[in-house]
């Protein structure tokens, strides 16, 4: 039996979702952005994810969305592609940073389900089309139910994968069954969006995953699939085993991957600055034990 080769995943394989780096007033740091995309894409990340759940989208403005964007892009030109978020819990508002995303220079579009009003599949559905139509720019979206409060179900998403923008989903619906029926059905580029999935995902077919841990390991996150995509399968899952213990701090221990993500950084010299309210930065105690982790994993 001979299988065909899968397509080139549409942004890459190791994607980054990056934070937004604010200076200490709060303010966004675009030379601080380009700094750090510049460090991600240096050590190993083949596209950046803007403006998402990371990189605290609720409490950006449009034009700092769109600035961040322009910013990125000429930080990094063409070495890595710059998939930036447009969803909102308005249809209107999202085609609006949608096209704003396109003008600014933005390769693809991260699109998450409406929050808050948790619509109907029919009603996910239409808003998604909506906003597709409008732009030129390829999609993805981002199924985060606990989030959002509504997942795309696989079947809404095998009906969607017939538009032909719509080309990759990045997945944190923690429903590894349902995820293998939409690989099995469609095209769809499938990228885990939990890190703990990245191995697991990849190895049954999925184009790559879109990390928050990237943001301090880009290197270690990008080997596991290197590795995997050599043969070394044991190898990768001895990768993917050793970061197990930083994934579970960073996104596992009571706070968002934002608030860690940006602690580890500042102590690492990276521009991040502080999170933005509602959340609440790190405290001194678990910004050490973050660091502790981290160096162990480096060290070791």
């Amino acid at each position: 039996m001979t299988y065909a080769a899968a397509p080139a995943p549409p942004f890459g394989r190791a994607l980054c979702a990056m934070i937004t780096p604010f200076t200490e007033e709060g303010v966004l740091d675009l030379p601080g952005a380009q700094r750090l995309a510049a460090h991600l894409v240096a050590q190993g990340c083949e596209g950046l994810v803007l403006s998402g759940t990371t990189g605290e989208s609720p409490t950006t403005s449009d034009a700092e969305k769109a600035d961040l964007v322009r910013a990125v892009r000429e930080a990094v030109g063409e070495r890595a592609s710059v998939v930036a978020g447009a969803g909102t819990a308005d249809t209107r508002h999202t085609i609006a940073l949608a096209l704003a995303a396109e003008k600014a220079g933005a390769d693809g579009v991260l699109l998450v389900t409406p929050y808050y009003s948790r619509p109907p599949q029919d009603a996910v559905e239409a808003h998604v089309r909506q906003v597709v139509d409008a732009t030129a720019l390829p999609v993805m979206l981002y199924d985060i139910p606990g989030r959002t409060g509504t997942r795309i179900e696989p079947a809404t998403l095998i009906r969607l994968a017939g538009h032909p923008r719509i080309v990759a989903v990045k997945d944190c619906s923690y429903d590894f069954l349902g995820t293998q029926r939409v690989l099995a059905a469609t095209d769809l580029a499938y990228y885990a969006g939990c890190d703990e999935h990245n191995l697991a995902l990849y190895a049954v077919g999925a184009a790559g995953c879109v990390s928050t841990v990237a943001n301090v390991v880009p290197d270690r996150v990008r080997a596991v699939l290197d590795a995997f995509d050599a043969g070394d399968t044991g190898r990768a899952a001895a990768l993917q085993r050793r970061l197990t213990p930083l994934i579970a701090h960073m996104m596992s221990a009571g706070l968002p991957g934002t608030v860690t993500a940006k602690a580890l950084l500042t102590t690492l010299g990276q521009p991040a600055g502080p999170v933005r309210a509602p959340l609440l930065p790190a405290d001194p105690g678990t910004t050490t034990a973050l660091r502790t982790t981290y160096d162990r994993l480096i060290d070791g």
